[in-house]
């Protein structure tokens, strides 16, 4: 009996809450995504043409309810960014057993970091690089590494055989083939373990790495070969920026503290 508090529901996000919702031992779910669904989701989505315009936390709950009509289901259609909506999302955070993490920018990953260690709460994310050559999912349990402190060790210590390679992880550096959008397959693979790995992280059965790195296509100067892990057990830093740091201030100063730390690691 477990509730699940997700941010977004894009073409990853979807896979990870089809899973989930599918399982008895998810008996709630909470759903933060603002966006509407656009002509351009249509190809890597569940939804045809004839739901563009709709907002994609309206079509993620229909979905989930056509499986489990019994499944509690809330819906909030905001920025996890706003303060506006700050006490909702808080709450949010306090009622849930597991928390899922489904956006690509580096603010939200951030600030859902936060959340969850104010709240004590376990959390996963996955990331699929530019290109659909491979992608991340990453375990995050109470008092241990922090997205600052996964960030800083795998920047340290991944690395490539070419100097410089292109930076797939990030879709919007200028060299060309980090722009080229993932595919509908490539992210279903990385999603799926994103959700294999929240199950076992709800069971208590999730394996001991902090982040799992699967390349999907062999790649020169980035992946040698396609299919084979890369499993890291990352422990917290004491000189993290972000979990180091004195205990985050409650209320509206978290996103101060936030942003002032965020500046410090260069992500501005």
């Amino acid at each position: 009996m477990s509730t699940v508090f997700q941010v977004g529901a894009g073409s990853g996000g979807m896979v990870v809450l089809d899973l989930l919702c599918r399982e008895p031992a998810v008996t709630r779910v909470v759903l933060v995504e603002p966006d509407a669904y656009k002509p351009h989701n249509v190809h890597r989505h569940y939804f045809g043409h004839d739901q563009v315009g709709r907002l994609k936390a309206e079509l993620a709950a229909g979905w989930m309810k056509q499986f489990r009509p019994d499944l509690d289901v809330t819906t909030l259609a905001v920025d996890l960014l706003d303060p506006a909506h700050h006490a909702e999302i808080e709450a949010a955070a306090a009622a849930c057993d597991l928390g899922v993490c489904a956006v690509d920018n580096e603010p939200a990953k951030y600030h859902f970091d936060a959340l969850m260690r104010k709240h004590h709460k376990p959390w996963t994310l996955g990331e699929v690089l530019s290109g659909g050559i491979g992608g991340w999912v990453h375990l995050f349990r109470p008092g241990e590494a922090c997205y600052g402190c996964v960030a800083s060790h795998l920047q340290r210590t991944v690395t490539t055989n070419n100097s410089p390679p292109p930076d797939y992880a990030n879709p919007g550096a200028a060299v060309p083939e980090t722009t080229i959008p993932a595919s509908k397959a490539s992210i279903n693979v990385i999603a799926g373990l994103h959700a294999a790995a929240t199950l076992g992280l709800l069971a208590g059965s999730a394996p001991e790495y902090t982040s799992l790195l699967l390349p999907l296509a062999k790649v020169d100067g980035v992946f040698a070969e396609a299919l084979r892990p890369f499993k890291f057990r990352i422990a917290r830093s004491p000189a993290c920026l972000i979990c180091g740091a004195p205990a985050a201030p409650a209320g509206e100063d978290l996103d101060v503290a936030l942003d002032q730390a965020l500046a410090r690691l260069g992500h501005e």
